[in-house]
């Protein structure tokens, strides 16, 4: 994945930029968690221990030099002796993230390993997951369990069995791509399971999409940025990143579009992390082909059809809410008539078969109408249209916020839908 250039930033600035991101995302608590990256050296830098997880500044990082002398105000972390044992028997890793999650760690206490195939990317964002016995934290044997793991070479995550989850990867923003996708993993195992039993996709399903990629689209060779498109590329990147800011998206998955003019179009590329995108990174595309130089995502051609099949649609959201998911994973209908407000944002939403998002089929493009403004894709997205792109971002809130309401209301008891003359009585109030 196309990130920040993290070669010229500080293993400190790095730091912090993670820690704080996965504090904000409710991954880590105050005193939980650690981070680190040996950098070419051999010295490694680490969050200290004891020190406010909220509030870390880069003069807060401790260095370990490879001689073994501490470099900074505080204590390394009291885990730090894992992350050197990883450095140690996997000269390839060169990130290490540890933290306590709540849907991982729930899979750490029932001691399994999460089923990856609930979504077709994270297989190969994730890969193997290993599994390390229970250690005292802070301990040199929990350090040598969690290498063992990582020394048979094939994982580059590792669940802790009553504790958390470690990953590493070939720089921070590698490590933290897979850790944010593992833990969207779980949560949507765990949301799926309270309202049905969730169904996993094949190692042959999950190739079929990876081919999806667009590497042959055709190039433009002219191409222009009037005032008006370059617009649309900053409002693109103010709702990709608020989306993020939301959970309605993760670092390694999400797009989004807006119709430029007539059935050209600006989309969002495939290898770029969400949360860092820039107007820069936007794709044009125009008159069927991207700008030069550039991927757009793999869904350019669904958007395309989409677009010429419905000129009253001007901006679609692709993405994968984990509370939206829990449906797209179970089969069990999203009735969205148990919230009569949400109704008349969304009316009936569609849950269609794995596959008819790709290039070639027409299911969705035909489907999506002014009635029918969204639709689920089983084990894959949630796409949602509009004509203004914050109009379509709000769709997007309101189902995510329907399907969590759902969600937790599914152990109480049967869900109550309001009845067919109710609906009707909506509809010619607020869509006539």
């Amino acid at each position: 994945m196309k990130q920040i250039d993290t070669k010229l930033m500080h293993p400190k600035v790095q730091i912090v930029k993670i820690i704080s991101r996965i504090y904000k995302s409710g991954m880590t608590t105050t005193s939980g968690g650690n981070i680190s990256i040996c950098d070419e050296n051999g010295d490694i830098w680490v969050t200290p221990s004891a020190i406010d997880k909220g509030t870390l500044t880069e003069k807060d990082i401790i260095c370990v030099k490879r001689d073994g002398t501490i470099v900074g105000p505080h204590k390394p972390s009291s885990e730090f002796p894992f992350h050197k044992a990883i450095y140690d028997c996997r000269p390839d890793i060169k990130a290490v993230i540890h933290a306590h999650p709540p849907a991982l760690v729930s899979f750490s206490i029932v001691r399994e390993i999460p089923n990856t195939n609930i979504i077709p990317q994270a297989k190969n964002i994730c890969g193997p997951i290993g599994y390390a016995p229970y250690g005292l934290p802070g301990s040199d044997e929990l350090g040598d369990l969690i290498a063992a793991e990582f020394k048979k070479g094939d994982s580059m995550a590792v669940i802790m069995e009553n504790h958390g989850t470690v990953l590493g990867g070939s720089d921070m923003l590698d490590a933290y791509a897979r850790f944010e996708t593992l833990e969207f993993c779980c949560r949507t195992i765990i949301n799926a399971k309270a309202i049905g039993e969730p169904k996993f996709l094949s190692d042959d399903q999950i190739d079929v999409f990876e081919k999806q990629v667009p590497h042959d689209v055709p190039r433009n060779t002219d191409v222009s940025y009037p005032p008006e498109e370059r617009a649309i590329r900053q409002e693109i990147c103010d709702i990709v990143r608020r989306a993020c800011d939301q959970g309605l998206m993760i670092s390694t998955y999400g797009t989004v579009s807006v119709r430029w003019k007539n059935d050209d179009f600006l989309i969002t590329p495939p290898d770029v992390a969400r949360w860092d995108i820039s107007p820069e990174d936007i794709v044009q595309i125009k008159g069927g082909k991207a700008e030069p130089g550039k991927t757009p995502s793999r869904s350019t051609f669904l958007h395309q059809k989409i677009y010429q099949e419905n000129p009253h649609i001007n901006s679609i959201i692709l993405t994968q809410p984990p509370n939206l998911m829990a449906y797209g994973t179970t089969g069990v209908k999203f009735d969205v008539r148990t919230i009569p407000e949400s109704w008349i944002f969304l009316q009936d939403v569609p849950c269609l078969p794995f596959g008819v998002h790709f290039q070639g089929d027409e299911t969705i493009p035909k489907l999506l109408s002014e009635n029918v403004p969204a639709v689920l894709v089983a084990n894959d997205s949630f796409i949602v249209t509009g004509d203004k792109l914050l109009q379509t971002f709000d769709r997007l809130e309101v189902a995510e916020f329907s399907a969590k309401s759902l969600v937790m209301a599914a152990p109480m008891g049967d869900l109550v839908p309001i009845n067919d003359e109710q609906v009707e009585d909506l509809r010619k109030k607020f869509l006539s």
